[in-house]
């Protein structure tokens, strides 16, 4: 039987599943198989990017699962060559057309690229996509506060989504209150950790043994219950279903709070100053 995942309301009213599936760095002729395979196990939100070179697949595997495209809520991103109006525009219509799609549920800016300097532009083309109804909602990937302050100021449209990298060692809980004071709805990746160890955590584990539990599944009850969306990763068919089968139980305060002091201030976590695609 297959989960009940509830869904959270973004700031224009679009009902987005709570927990979903990425898909990076999954090959696009592995793609078909395990996104039917996820959608099948029930995750109705699946995430991809023009960068992860895996759109067509992922169409692919939306197509075979049989589940009708309305019960599908897909995410995709545009890469920095893609920062300004009408470039916004060509990447949305490049990414539906790998996809096989009509309308992207949540199509994000994948990166700030603060050096190139374009990235409001990039959002005023998110908006004009958005207003046409070619998107059902539209965000940012990778943006710190003062990226998002600088959207708002000038163009007054905030994000409906911001995707950053965001787990128990790396809290955000700056990014997160931002996030929260704006409207702005907290989308996890990397969940459960990238390199590094995070499931191995003493802490985790023995929550995760205590629980009954794998330590991924305790990871990402944490995030749920702190009302983000994680959207792990695996093209293993176990962890496939383990990862989602978090909806029959919940952490106790103390045991949040164990999780929570797990942050290490940030330490481990990509700098979009810095980074970008």
């Amino acid at each position: 039987m297959t989960p009940e995942i509830p869904d959270v309301e973004l700031a224009n009213g679009v009902a987005m599943p709570s927990f979903g599936f990425g898909t990076w760095p999954i090959p696009d002729r592995e793609t078909e198989s395990i996104v039917a395979a996820a959608i099948e196990a029930g995750y109705r939100l699946i995430d991809t990017a023009e960068m992860y070179r895996n759109e067509e697949g992922v169409g692919r595997g939306i197509r075979a699962s049989g589940v009708d495209r309305s019960q599908i809520f897909v995410t995709t991103k545009l890469s920095e060559r893609w920062h300004g109006f009408d470039e916004a525009q060509q990447a949305f219509a490049n990414s539906a057309s790998r996809l096989g799609l009509e309308h992207i549920d949540l199509f994000l800016i994948h990166w700030p690229n603060p050096d190139l300097d374009r990235y409001v532009d990039a959002w005023r083309g998110m908006i004009e996509l958005l207003e046409q109804d070619k998107v059902k909602a539209i965000g940012v990937s990778n943006f710190k506060p003062s990226h998002l302050q600088r959207l708002i100021d000038e163009t007054g449209v905030a994000p409906q989504v911001n995707q950053i990298q965001l787990n128990p060692r790396i809290g955000r809980l700056v990014e997160r209150e931002y996030h929260a004071a704006h409207g702005i709805v907290t989308e996890s990746w990397a969940p459960i950790g990238k390199g590094g160890g995070l499931l191995d955590d003493p802490v985790i584990r023995d929550l995760a043994s205590y629980r009954g539990r794998t330590p991924a599944q305790v990871v990402l009850r944490w995030h749920l219950q702190l009302g983000l969306i994680p959207i792990p990763k695996t093209a293993n068919r176990q962890r496939l279903t383990e990862n989602i089968d978090i909806f029959d139980f919940s952490l106790t305060e103390e045991e949040m709070d164990r999780l929570s002091a797990l942050d290490t201030g940030g330490r481990g976590a990509v700098d979009s100053d810095r980074t970008g695609l």
